[in-house]
C-alpha cells in the first residue's frame, strides 16, 4: 500500500491516475472530505497518522507549502518551517513508528539554489545553497528525514526536480503557454540559456520506480526531461505543439537585462533569461531510469490535456 500526501495537487493528480492506471494498491490524502480520498485536515506537526498509515509500506509526501511570486505572510521561514519541515518530521517519526519501509521525498532544486552557469549544471553531489525560504525549508526538512531514517532504519528517498509542466500547469509555465500562442514577435531569438524541465509523467514515472527500486534508500536524486531548453527553444516547441510558428526577434540579452531592471523586474528576468540545469547522469547510473515522455510529447500534452486522458 502507498500513502499519497498532498493527493489533490498538481503532481499528485498525476501520481494517483497513474496509480490506478497500474492498478498499485494507494491511499490518497486530503484536507477536505472528498470521494475516495482520507480526509485528515489541516497537515502539520500535530497531525494523527496512524490510522493513515495502518497497511502502508511506501509514503509519498507531495504535501508542501510551495512556492509563491508574492508571499503575504508576515514570517515566510516560519510559515514555510511549519509545513515543509514541522509537518514532515512528525510525518515521518510516525510512519517509522508505524513500520513503513520507505518515504519518497519530493523537495526541490531550490535546494541547490536559483541559477546555474551554463554548461555547468547542478548535481545530487553538490552542495545545497537555498537562496529563499521555501528552498531553506525544504533543506531543513531533507536534512531531518535523513537523520530519522538513519535512526529509524526506514529508506528516505529525496527527489529534488526543476519546475514541473504538464496539464493544468499555472504559474510561469502557464504564462508561457499563452505568450506561444498569441500571434506576436516575441524578443528571445538571441537568447542561450539552458533550463532544464520535468514533465509531471516523467516525474511521477520515476517516483514509483524509487517506491520499488532496491537502491535507491537514503540517496538525493535530480531529476528532468533529459533535455536543456533555451527559453527561445521552449517558446518555439510550445508554438509547434500549438501547431503554430512561433516569431522570435533577435534582440540582445543585455538590453533585455537593462530593461527588466528599469521596470524593476530583475527577478522576472532572471527566471526567463537565465540559466537553471541539472544533471541527472548519477540519477540514471543508480536506476537504470530513462525519461518515457520526450519533451514535445510533454509539451503537446500539456497543450491538449483530453489527450492525456485518453
Amino acid at each position: 500500500m502507498i500513502l499519497v500526501t498532498g493527493a489533490t495537487g498538481f503532481v499528485g493528480k498525476a501520481l494517483c491516475a497513474e496509480l490506478s492506471q497500474r492498478q498499485m494498491a494507494y491511499r490518497p490524502i486530503s484536507r477536505t472530505p472528498r470521494p475516495g480520498f482520507l480526509a485528515l485536515g489541516t497537515i502539520d506537526g500535530a497531525t494523527d497518522w496512524s490510522g493513515a498509515l495502518t497497511g502502508v509500506e511506501t509514503v509519498v509526501h507531495l504535501a508542501a507549502r510551495v512556492h509563491v511570486m508574492h508571499d503575504t505572510a508576515a514570517d515566510p521561514l516560519a510559515a514555510f518551517r511549519a509545513a515543509n519541515v514541522d509537518a514532515t518530521v512528525n510525518l515521518a517519526r510516525q510512519a517509522a513508528k508505524a513500520g513503513v519501509k520507505r518515504l519518497i521525498f519530493l523537495s526541490s532544486i531550490k535546494v541547490n539554489g536559483e541559477a546555474t552557469v551554463p554548461g555547468k549544471p547542478f548535481t545530487a553531489s553538490d552542495s545545497s545553497h537555498p537562496e529563499n525560504p521555501y528552498g531553506q525549508s525544504k533543506w531543513e526538512a531533507e536534512e531531518a528525514l535523513l537523520a530519522i531514517g538513519k535512526e529509524a532504519d526506514m529508506d528516505i528517498v529525496i527527489i529534488r526536480p526543476p519546475l514541473v509542466y504538464g496539464p493544468g500547469v499555472k504559474a510561469n509555465f502557464a504564462s508561457l503557454m499563452k505568450w506561444a500562442k498569441r500571434p506576436f514577435p516575441l524578443p528571445f531569438g538571441l537568447i542561450a540559456n539552458r533550463r532544464s524541465l520535468v514533465f509531471v509523467g516523467n516525474l511521477v514515472d520515476f517516483i514509483l520506480l524509487c517506491a520499488r527500486h532496491p537502491d535507491v534508500g537514503n540517496r538525493v536524486f535530480l531529476i528532468s526531461d533529459g533535455r536543456d531548453l533555451s527559453i527561445g527553444e521552449l517558446i518555439g516547441k510550445l508554438s509547434a505543439a500549438m501547431r503554430r510558428r512561433a516569431l522570435l526577434l533577435p534582440v540582445p540579452p543585455r538590453l533585455l537585462e537593462g530593461l527588466a531592471a528599469l521596470l524593476g523586474r530583475r527577478a522576472a528576468a532572471q527566471r526567463l533569461l537565465g540559466s537553471l540545469q541539472v544533471d541527472i547522469d548519477e540519477t540514471v547510473a543508480i536506476t537504470g531510469w530513462s525519461p518515457p515522455f520526450s519533451v514535445e510529447d510533454g509539451l503537446r500534452l500539456t497543450v491538449a490535456p483530453s489527450e492525456w486522458d485518453r
